[in-house]
C-alpha cells in the first residue's frame, strides 16, 4: 500500500499570500486596468491564471501608463518604483516584507563603509533590485566566487530570502579569509529555511519525492535538490498533468512537498492525482 504525505511545511509563504491578496484586490477595484511589473511571483501557472484576469506583466513601468501596477513579490530598484509612481494611476507595492529587509540591511552597511556582498544569484529579480539599494555591492554565488574576492578591512553580507542556510555558511568560512571584519546579516527566509528542512526531513524516509512549483522559481528548485540527495526518486513538476504513474511503481511511501509559490490548491490538486494513481 502507498501512502502520500505532505511535508510539514510547504507550499505558499506569507510574502506570496500578501501579493496574491492584494492583486485580487486590485483585480476587484479596477478591472483589466492592473498590471504587475515582472512576474508578480515565480509560478507560471497563477501568472497565467491572473494575466487571464486581466493583471498583465509588463517590464518597464511606461507600458502600464494610466493602470494601476503591482510591484512584484521580489522588489523593484527605485528608479522603476519612482518611475511607477510617476506615469501609473496607482502603485501596490507587494514586494515581500522579507526582501524590504534585505534591502535596508544592505542599505546600512553600504552607508557604514562595508564593502558589501550579497550571497544570491546573479540576474535574480530579488538580488537586481538589491543591487540597487547598494550600489558598488557584489554578488556571490558560490566558495569560489568569494576567494576571487580581493582581502579589504571590513565586509558586510546580506542573502538572497531564498538561499540556503549551508550555502552561506560555505561562502562565510571564505570570506573570513578575505577581510579583517565580517558582518554578517542572515537575511534567509524563515519560511525559505522552514520548507527546506521539512523538505529533507521527508525525503529521508520517502520512495519517491514530488516537488511541485514553477520551473523558474529559485526556491522551489532548490527543495528539488534538496529532495534529490536523500531521495533519488524526486520529480519537480508545475501541476498535476505533468505526473507519471510509473514514477510510482513499488513505491511505499511518496512526499510532496511545494515552494513558497505554490498555492494550497495547487498542492491538493497533486496530491489527490497521485493517490488516484497509486489506488489503481
Amino acid at each position: 500500500m502507498t501512502t502520500v504525505e505532505v511535508a510539514r511545511e510547504a507550499g505558499a509563504c506569507y510574502g506570496v499570500e500578501r501579493a496574491l491578496e492584494m492583486t485580487e484586490n486590485a483585480l476587484n477595484e479596477s478591472g483589466s486596468r492592473v498590471r504587475t511589473l515582472g512576474p508578480l511571483i515565480h509560478n507560471p501557472r497563477v501568472v497565467a491564471s491572473l494575466t487571464e484576469r486581466g493583471a498583465s506583466v509588463v517590464e518597464d513601468p511606461r507600458d502600464a501608463a494610466g493602470c494601476t501596477l503591482v510591484l512584484r513579490t521580489h522588489g523593484v530598484t527605485p528608479a522603476e518604483e519612482a518611475e511607477a509612481r510617476e506615469l501609473c494611476s496607482g502603485v501596490i507595492d507587494a514586494t515581500c516584507p522579507f526582501v524590504k529587509k534585505v534591502h535596508r540591511a544592505a542599505e546600512k552597511l553600504s552607508s557604514e563603509g562595508y564593502r558589501v556582498v550579497i550571497v544570491g544569484e546573479s540576474g535574480h529579480p530579488e538580488v537586481t533590485a538589491t543591487l540597487a539599494h547598494a550600489p558598488g555591492a557584489t554578488v556571490v554565488g558560490t566558495p569560489e566566487e568569494a576567494r576571487d574576492l580581493p582581502h579589504v578591512r571590513k565586509t558586510g553580507v546580506v542573502v538572497q530570502t531564498t538561499q540556503s542556510a549551508a550555502r552561506l555558511a560555505e561562502i562565510v568560512s571564505v570570506l573570513l579569509t578575505r577581510t579583517e571584519e565580517l558582518r554578517v546579516i542572515n537575511t534567509i527566509c524563515e519560511a525559505t529555511s522552514g520548507h527546506q528542512g521539512a523538505c529533507a526531513e521527508l525525503a529521508a524516509r520517502a520512495d519517491v519525492m514530488v516537488v511541485i512549483g514553477g520551473r523558474n522559481s529559485a526556491n522551489t528548485t532548490r527543495l528539488a535538490e534538496i529532495a534529490r540527495a536523500a531521495c533519488p526518486r524526486t520529480y519537480h513538476i508545475e501541476g498535476a498533468d505533468e505526473l507519471d504513474p510509473a514514477w510510482f511503481d513499488e513505491a511505499g511511501l511518496v512526499g510532496v512537498t511545494a515552494g513558497a509559490s505554490t498555492p494550497a490548491s495547487q498542492i491538493r490538486a497533486v496530491v489527490s492525482a497521485i493517490e488516484s494513481v497509486v489506488g489503481e
